[in-house]
């Protein structure tokens, strides 16, 4: 299952450069340029760990690790940080994180230590849909045979984020949702994405909801 990691950094190439390398690692990769910024994701997508550097502008990162755990949030978190010595380290584990590693770094150590902190996680997919070695089937209702849903790249990272978990909800090009919605129309009619005003989309699985009735 692809894992999603948050890389919260306002070190631009940095950021980039660490995205490119875990992406073409098979992670799924979202970033952000401050603590502000990653607060916003994280309220509307659940990942599965965060790669966050210590010393940024606006927010430092230990002080935004130590309000993310006040809140209940334990994503697995890697802190990031050119500050050396024990001290630092002990800090930084003493404030939330679950790794700390020290600049500069292989990118290699960097997915080693993610791979050894996040758990594995079962995500129930919504009834029909399925995801196969990244790629997204459902179920025919009548014949119970798999198809392949042809997704372009845009729908299939939106179909992703919407259902890692359910109940996320993403911002998207409308364009790009009604496509994606049409596409899941034609062969699931239990599922369906909706707009929630001035935050983005959600998908619901209706099947899920007259179960609960």
């Amino acid at each position: 299952m692809t894992k999603t990691v948050l890389i919260v950094d306002d070190d631009d190439i940095l950021r980039n450069t660490l995205a490119r390398g875990l992406r073409n690692d098979g992670f799924y990769i979202l970033t952000a340029n401050s603590a502000e910024n990653a607060t916003d994701v994280l309220n509307r997508i659940s990942v599965d760990a965060i790669v966050l550097d210590r010393m940024m502008t606006g927010m430092d990162g230990l002080s935004f690790l130590k309000q993310l755990r006040a809140s209940g949030n334990q994503t697995p978190t890697i802190m990031l940080t050119a500050m050396t010595g024990p001290e630092n380290a002990i800090d930084g584990l003493s404030g939330g994180a679950n790794d700390y590693l020290a600049k500069p770094f292989q990118i290699r150590e960097l997915i080693l230590r993610l791979n050894n902190i996040i758990k594995p996680t079962n995500i129930t997919m919504p009834t029909g849909l399925a995801l196969i070695n990244n790629d997204f089937f459902a179920t025919a209702p009548d014949t119970g045979e798999q198809k392949l849903l042809a997704l372009s790249g845009e729908e299939k990272k939106l179909l992703h984020s919407l259902t890692h978990p359910i109940g996320n909800i993403v911002s998207a090009s409308p364009m790009v949702a009604k496509r994606l919605r049409n596409k899941l129309n034609v062969v699931l009619s239990t599922l369906d994405i909706i707009t929630i005003r001035g935050q983005g989309y959600k998908l619901i699985d209706l099947s899920a909801d007259k179960q609960k009735r």
